[in-house]
């Protein structure tokens, strides 16, 4: 991705995505229809992003992450699954769009990545680790687990419809974050 940042072009394209979705698979949507309804030209649109898939990306990571940043940084993990939960509810037919995208840069592919970094980046992997007596198994293992885990259950929520309500999805996400993989890598179960 060029720029993980934010600025007016990056959020109006963003917008414009966003609301075409609202009625066309994304796969369908060509840049010229996002650039028309952003009011931009083409070119604006390729110095900010290579294609609609990193634009996709752009809106992951800086609409559901980033926000969520601060509160994982301070550990409080349930108010930022919260967060990104409620934000995907929020812009609900977006994302049952986005997962219907298949394949490379498919959302699933880039959700699951960027879980994949906030586990590593505020999780204390290394704390599950250490009850393991498996050499083999190192950090970003884990965090693959714990975000394929994550993932599955986030695409499987959209899919449906998004009708669990979010403070069951956390509760989940939770359990996940502290059982499974205490299970699977703990010296002691039998």
């Amino acid at each position: 991705m060029n720029n993980q940042s934010q600025n007016a072009i990056d959020i109006v394209l963003a917008e414009s995505l966003k609301e075409l979705a609202a009625t066309k698979p994304i796969d369908k949507i060509t840049i010229k229809e996002i650039t028309d309804k952003a009011g931009v030209i083409r070119p604006t649109f390729y110095n900010h992003f290579q294609d609609k898939y990193e634009l996709l990306e752009w809106i992951t990571v800086n609409e559901l992450f980033a926000p969520a940043d601060p509160l994982l940084a301070n550990g409080m993990l349930k108010e930022g699954i919260t967060f990104i939960l409620t934000t995907m509810e929020r812009e609900k037919d977006f994302y049952k769009r986005a997962v219907q995208l298949e394949g490379q840069n498919s959302f699933n592919e880039i959700f699951m990545r960027c879980i994949a970094n906030a586990i590593q980046k505020y999780i204390d992997v290394e704390a599950l680790i250490s009850m393991a007596d498996y050499k083999w198994l190192k950090k970003e293992l884990v965090a693959e687990f714990l975000a394929q885990s994550i993932g599955w259950v986030s695409i499987q929520w959209i899919i449906r419809g998004m009708n669990a309500p979010v403070n069951e999805m956390v509760e989940v996400y939770l359990k996940i974050f502290h059982s499974p993989i205490i299970q699977v890598v703990s010296k002691d179960i039998k």
